[in-house]
């Protein structure tokens, strides 16, 4: 842990007060806060939705929007010398931001400009702070050697490419090589591996601890990931409804947090070892097996046998095959986890078996239909026993229409009520299902949280008492609360409601809470399948042990433990 008590403080905030002007009543996002960032230590501001983090982020560079009303002092101190952000000009704020602090957003793609290499735009950042005034070459060789130092592969090539033509993952590397390149001493990251997978999600902490030990940056961590703080920080702000419940290093806040909520925010963080597989039972010996798990039990919903999934090429280009000649079932009542990285074919799967993809080789039969080579109008006697819940919730709504509305759609679609007013009674029974107040169903889908959303997606999914339900990384966006809230409530409508389901998800630790199965994907084939216990108590597979290792847990000691343990299996693999 980094010693803070003798060291300068290179962001102070004191006593900010961050409140915003509605069409109704104002809101204090922030209540008067008062947080130092020291230099060379990590400094974590963690809290959920709504708790005022990512606006404390945002007033150390002034980013706040017009509707904002900041109070207080935020202090920002770098080689420019003392900003005051409150009383800056917007001259002196432009000076600031990127030569003293800089920010690393949650969303990369929104970050980039689609339409410049992303050399030129490592580039833009040295010539609007420079000193002096930098030729072409002389900008296009420090935005490689940024690149390289970020691990960009190939760096004299990539610096010409643009963001579209990287991964996640790199383009989370290309921002936080932009926030580097002028040496700011300050970096403040927003929630910089919420999306990624875990094992790039791994990288991206060694990158930015990296930027902490090798460059001298102090880290301001925006985050609801306890695991991620457990692995990187030093000290840790906890936030609620805009106030500072409790902070202290990280060892001694894991280790016995003070405060009700922050022990409700660690207790929320599921775990490998804490859900089925403890469920061992004498059925399980052995390894798991690899790419096949046998026969198929009679009445199964999904049987693939040396399934091909592909997508059609464009412009004259041949198809792309996604998924290569996959075997597995899904049996009634059961719950089959899909876990993978971004690009392994994992939703693909899901998407083929409503069949929104098409099966170009092999096998995959979906409750008796086979779906290579099936019609449309094949599908239509299907729909009804299919339920998916999507990723994104907010996208997956019509914005116009009401929950109520939304969620008795498919009971008017198949005809099992007349009118949106007819299926009411079925909508109520629903949402109480989902352990949300009827009253919500005359709300619009902005209108309610994150969570709330995602248990109206769950409602709608189940409104025709499906056989099976698709449901494709439906908390990965939550916070980890609402998560569990979430994953409670799925065990236990699955098991009231006896439906089966193939739960697609990144996270080993969301998968261990619900499935009674897991199979492992890598780059469109499985790698491994079996029980939840055999595969994450016993993997035989190098590529699941990876993934397990690089799952960060909310303990600090034993996330050092894992962490070495992930750097060894990498390179060992």
């Amino acid at each position: 842990m980094t010693d803070t008590t003798t060291r300068a403080a290179v962001a102070e905030i004191r006593d900010l007060k961050v409140r915003f002007a509605t069409d109704g009543e104002p809101v204090d996002a922030v209540k008067g806060i008062d947080v130092s960032a020291h230099a060379g230590e990590v400094l974590a501001i963690v809290g959920e939705s709504g708790s005022g983090k990512t606006v404390t982020a945002n007033a150390l560079l002034g980013l706040l929007p017009e509707t904002a009303t900041m109070s207080g002092a935020v202090i920002v101190r770098g080689r420019g010398g003392e900003t005051d952000v409150v009383h800056a000009s917007p001259a002196k704020l432009r000076a600031m931001r990127g030569r003293d602090a800089a920010m690393v957003f949650q969303e990369p793609s929104t970050a980039l400009n689609p339409v410049y290499t992303v050399g030129w735009q490592i580039a833009e950042g040295l010539r609007a702070h420079s000193d002096r005034r930098l030729s072409k070459k002389e900008a296009k060789a420090k935005a490689v050697e940024i690149l390289r130092k970020v691990g960009i592969p190939d760096p004299d090539t990539r610096v010409d490419d643009f963001p579209h033509q990287f991964s996640g993952g790199q383009k989370q590397r290309i921002v936080i090589a932009m926030a580097l390149v002028l040496n700011a001493g300050l970096i403040i990251a927003d929630e910089p591996t919420t999306a990624l997978d875990v094992t790039v999600q791994a990288e991206i902490l060694e990158l930015l601890r990296a930027c902490r030990d090798e460059f001298g940056a102090t880290i301001v961590l925006i985050t609801h990931n306890m695991g991620v703080v457990a692995d990187l920080a030093d000290r840790v702000v906890v936030m609620l409804r805009g106030d500072i419940v409790e902070q202290a290093p990280v060892r001694e806040l894991f280790a016995n947090p003070k405060q009700e909520y922050t022990r409700e925010l660690l207790a929320a963080v599921p775990h490998v070892g804490q859900g089925k597989s403890a469920l061992v039972t004498d059925a399980v010996t052995g390894p798991a097996p690899v790419a096949s798990d046998g026969e198929a039990p009679e009445g199964s919903l999904i049987v693939a046998r040396a399934c091909e999934i592909g997508y059609p090429g464009r412009f004259g280009r041949g198809g792309v095959v996604a998924v290569k000649g996959v075997d597995f079932h899904v049996a009634p009542g059961e719950v089959v986890g899909l876990v993978g990285e971004s690009g392994s074919g994992k939703t693909t799967i899901g998407r083929a078996v409503v069949g929104l993809t098409t099966v170009v080789g092999g096998s995959l039969r979906v409750l008796g239909q086979e779906m290579n080579g099936v019609k449309l109008r094949q599908l239509a006697p299907l729909r009804p026993d299919i339920g998916f819940v999507f990723q994104d919730p907010a996208t997956s709504f019509n914005p116009l229409l009401s929950i109520a509305e939304c969620i008795a759609e498919p009971l008017v679609v198949h005809g099992k009520a007349s009118s949106v007013g007819a299926a009411r009674a079925r909508v109520n029974e629903l949402l109480d299902a989902v352990r949300l107040p009827t009253n919500f169903g005359d709300r619009y889908p902005h209108e309610l949280s994150g969570g709330q959303r995602q248990r109206a997606s769950l409602a709608r999914a189940l409104a025709l008492d499906p056989k099976l339900l698709i449901a494709d990384e439906p908390t990965s966006a939550l916070d980890v609360s609402v998560q569990a809230k979430v994953l409670e409530l799925f065990v236990q409508l699955q098991a009231e409601l006896g439906f089966a389901s193939l739960f697609i998800s990144h996270d080993l630790a969301v998968i261990d809470a619900v499935s009674d199965r897991i199979i492992v994907l890598q780059q469109g084939r499985i790698q491994e399948q079996g029980t939840t216990a055999q595969v994450l108590n016993d993997p035989s597979n190098a590529y699941t042990r990876e993934l397990l290792a690089a799952l960060p847990v909310p303990d600090p000691v034993e996330q050092a433990e894992r962490r070495a343990l992930w750097q060894a299996v990498r390179r060992s693999a």
